[in-house]
């Protein structure tokens, strides 16, 4: 076998091991995610207090009386949108009594209180999201024009700036996640809206959910990896 051929499998190998790894990782995130909630859904809060009046709580605690909670169908669809200023909390987490909705609900109040104190990394990530929305759209027909019209090298580097666009918005993105879940779970144990041995199932549930951020950014540095490789041949 030739240098030139033992070099083109060797790169087939790396390509289809790092798409193994894209297809199974953020599975197996997912499941974790899933299975977790669904565990600590079933441990109720010994005070009996639901989500959104946990999350309601911790609002005006931080002096957010105008952030307004809402109820929207679906299951861990959950988000704050500085937008309308209204935290918006799923079928499974608003008026539920769980640890894990409480924990979720106050994952929320953390990124509304991330927007009030005009938190760093969540201030870039709202900045720069108009083009990382272009380039999380576009990235892949520039960079699939690039390998076609092999005369216009310049858009297979495009494409993979776009892609760099979108991982940096994802970097930014997991210290916002992480400091939100530590927000939630200082507050739900500093102003004891959970008791002490409520704290540690609430914080599996926050843990799980943080590792699909972290995962998501892994699975788009192998997919930069791919492209790098792609861009050799």
């Amino acid at each position: 076998m030739n240098i030139a051929l033992y070099s083109g499998v060797s790169l087939n190998v790396a390509d289809l091991l790092l798409l193994i790894a894209m297809l199974i990782l953020p599975l197996i995130a997912q499941i974790a995610v899933n299975s977790t909630f669904s565990k600590y859904s079933r441990v109720h809060s010994s005070r009996g207090i639901t989500a959104d009046q946990a999350a309601r709580r911790i609002l005006d605690l931080n002096g957010l009386y105008d952030v307004k909670i809402e109820h929207i169908s679906g299951k861990l669809s959950d988000h704050y949108d500085p937008g309308d200023n209204v935290i918006r909390l799923s079928d499974s987490v608003y008026g539920q009594t769980s640890v894990a909705a409480i924990g979720v609900a106050a994952h929320e109040c953390g990124h509304a209180c991330q927007h009030a104190e005009e938190y760093k990394p969540i201030v870039i990530r709202s900045r720069i999201v108009p083009v990382v929305n272009i380039c999380s759209s576009l990235w892949f027909y520039v960079f699939l024009a690039g390998c076609l019209f092999t005369f216009l090298p310049f858009l297979t580097y495009l494409g993979i700036a776009m892609f760099c666009a979108v991982i940096f918005f994802q970097l930014v993105t997991l210290p916002t996640e992480l400091n939100a879940s530590h927000r939630a779970m200082k507050t739900l144990e500093g102003d004891c809206i959970l008791e002490q041995s409520e704290l540690r199932p609430a914080r599996k549930v926050l843990t799980a959910a943080a590792m699909t951020y972290v995962v998501a950014l892994v699975t788009s540095v192998m997919q930069l990896v791919r492209l790098l490789l792609r861009s050799r041949r």
